[in-house]
């Protein structure tokens, strides 16, 4: 079904050279039939075209039930200006924010093609053979720097997105990775608009608002979260980042639980599992593994200072270079040598054995 749909998604010369009409449509009415792409808890995103400039665009609005919610809207609208906002290859451009002929709130954005980072993950975990041969660990590693520079870049302007996991991650055919999914976005500085709008609900139970609706994904809460404070910051999404790091590591989930409270319970109280422990069979790199539970501290003060520390040891890593979190013992520092080192080694030992034979068959 992708598949053929990025076939339609051809150029097609007839439409790009159509002449635009002077009585030319404009706000919501330039969109095509909407199409339904997907559905979540608080709105639904179609696949429309716009008649304009003939392309697809995502096309996002509310649930109907949620349109008369002030804190909803005002979500949904802080979803699309933050996003709009964050400029970054790693994120979706946003097209327009309005409303319908009916009043009701939308906002377009790029149409972008890709699986999702939990769908590879599962993928690899099961086995299946072109994920295996698309997804070794090094490319998921070179997909979680994309995300952290994109994570990085928002922090950078402010913006933490505190629901940071693999669902909301877009690896596209051509190498593209997207961060998606901005909705429960904080500006640094502001307050949370349950508290601005007196709607701040139970935090202990995730609930933001009176109607009970559920925001982020228990599996990737932080500690901060699960403790229900308010003052949540950079750190959060290091910790996020985290999590990502070790279900690529491990092809297991870092947290299990059959309920939200023994989610909060682990998260808050246990030892968190080592990803070498729980997946020995993957010969996971001590420094890597450092890398991982520095970003996963339970106490933010311990955690990397920001997600470009945590993207600058990972760079280290990828490009064979010790990395800050970890002490290497001089026999590890011996193995890298000899492995960063082989062609040479192997050059200057031919060198002398060639030297060697020479010596021992030329003539006096």
């Amino acid at each position: 079904m992708i598949k053929k749909e990025e076939e339609n998604h051809r150029l097609n010369q007839e439409k790009t050279d159509e002449l635009l009409p002077r009585a030319w449509k404009s706000g919501s009415l330039k969109y095509d039939e909407l199409k339904p792409l997907s559905e979540g808890g608080t709105a639904k995103l179609y696949l429309t075209e716009d008649v304009n400039l003939h392309r697809k665009v995502a096309y996002k609005t509310l649930h109907q039930d949620l349109q008369d919610s002030d804190i909803e809207t005002q979500r949904f609208v802080r979803e699309a200006r933050v996003t709009a906002n964050i400029q970054h290859p790693g994120t979706v451009p946003v097209y327009e924010l309005g409303r319908d002929r009916a009043g009701q709130l939308f906002f377009t954005m790029k149409r972008v093609y890709g699986q999702d980072l939990r769908q590879i993950l599962l993928d690899l975990k099961h086995e299946v053979p072109e994920a295996v041969d698309k997804f070794p660990l090094p490319r998921l590693l070179d997909i979680l720097i994309q995300v952290s520079q994109t994570i990085a870049y928002a922090h950078e302007i402010g913006v933490v997105h505190r629901d940071l996991k693999p669902a909301n991650i877009i690896v596209g055919k051509f190498g593209e990775v997207y961060v998606l999914d901005w909705g429960l976005a904080k500006v640094m500085g502001g307050k949370s608009l349950a508290k601005e709008l007196g709607e701040e609900g139970n935090t202990k139970d995730l609930s933001l608002t009176r109607s009970g609706i559920h925001y982020g994904t228990p599996l990737y809460m932080t500690p901060e979260i699960a403790r229900g404070l308010s003052d949540l910051d950079e750190k959060s999404d290091v910790f996020a980042l985290g999590i990502l790091l070790f279900e690529m590591l491990t092809l297991q989930p870092f947290l299990q639980g059959n309920d939200i409270t023994e989610i909060k319970q682990k998260l808050l109280e246990e030892p968190y599992r080592l990803p070498r422990e729980v997946a020995p069979e993957r010969k996971i790199p001590r420094d890597l593994q450092a890398i991982c539970m520095k970003a996963l501290h339970r106490s933010r003060g311990h955690r990397f200072s920001n997600a470009t520390a945590f993207l600058e040891d990972l760079q280290r890593y990828r490009h064979g270079e010790e990395v800050s979190v970890y002490w290497y013992s001089g026999w590890e520092r011996f193995t890298r040598w000899n492995n960063q080192n082989a062609y040479l080694i192997i050059s200057v030992i031919s060198a002398l054995a060639g030297a060697g034979i020479y010596a021992l068959f030329s003539p006096l």
